[in-house]
């Protein structure tokens, strides 16, 4: 029509992606928050006012037959923890998925229950029983607190810390079971002609890999950490060392717990590795 004009539809503007500032300000103080501390102790342990920069900490703590000792034992500790508790919680957790779902709550209390008891309170207990040994020294059962309490290596430590350890396990394992269609996948397997061990070794514990290693880092993080149980029972792993080494030597002490986090960083990414290393190659395989 005379007149009138047609004027082009105008584009839509793509609406601008707001930054995330907000974001970016909570990374940053939860960064500052985790890294001072670290950075001022390692300048702590690193500082010597006549020396300056000097690494006498930590080649003196290195040196020191306490600290290896005590770090072996901790280690060795951590990693039978991790062992049993693994052992414990992994087939438990595939039966309650596949068979007693029902059930999920009580195991999950029941996992829980060592957050709730104070490690004072757990530890109490631990002692009471361990003092009933001179009552039971000419039984057989007085053999078997021998070998609990021995000193080389406390399987009564084991014991504890693996009922401590049990609420990162649970939690861990609930999460990777529950990102896993794991019925349809046993399903498959036992179809397949497998028994059910093979089933468990070569079909559930490979998917449920990140949820086994952190469960397991965050289990042996706790061990070597551990102070309260260890030093009411008269043992001396790692932690309990570096206390007894802070009551004269301050920055050994806080050099000993800069490597103790350096350990725990280094099997962190070490685990990592190698289970991401074997998914990759598992789904290069597959494909």
């Amino acid at each position: 029509m005379a007149g009138l004009t047609v004027t082009p539809a105008r584009r839509a503007r793509p609406a601008r992606r707001k930054r995330p500032y907000g974001s970016a300000l909570v990374l940053l103080l939860a960064g500052l928050y985790f890294l001072v501390p670290v950075a001022a102790s390692l300048w702590f342990t690193v500082d010597d006012p006549a020396k300056g920069v000097t690494l006498d900490a930590y080649t003196k703590g290195l040196g020191d037959d306490g600290m290896a000792t005590s770090l072996g034992l901790s280690l060795r500790l951590g990693l039978a923890t991790v062992a049993l508790g693994l052992l414990l919680m992994v087939p438990t957790m595939v039966v309650v998925t596949l068979r007693l779902p029902k059930l999920r709550r009580v195991v999950e209390v029941l996992c829980m229950v060592p957050l709730i008891v104070p490690p004072v309170a757990l530890v109490a207990g631990v002692s009471t029983v361990l003092s009933w040994q001179q009552d039971l020294a000419d039984t057989p059962l007085w053999g078997t607190f021998q070998v609990l309490v021995n000193k080389n290596f406390p399987l009564v430590l084991v014991l504890v810390y693996t009922v401590m350890s049990l609420p990162f396990l649970y939690r861990s394992l609930d999460a990777g079971l529950r990102a896993v269609d794991l019925a349809t996948l046993v399903e498959a397997s036992r179809s397949l002609g497998a028994s059910r061990l093979a089933t468990l070794r070569r079909v559930v514990v490979p998917n449920l890999r990140p949820a086994l290693v952190s469960g397991a880092v965050l289990s042996l993080a706790m061990v070597l950490g551990e102070y309260t149980v260890a030093t009411v029972l008269g043992f001396e792993p790692f932690s309990v060392w570096m206390v007894h080494v802070g009551e004269y030597e301050a920055q050994l002490s806080v050099a000993a717990a800069m490597l103790s986090l350096l350990i725990t960083w280094g099997l962190l990414l070490l685990l990592t590795n190698l289970a991401g290393g074997r998914a990759r190659k598992g789904r290069k395989t597959t494909a």
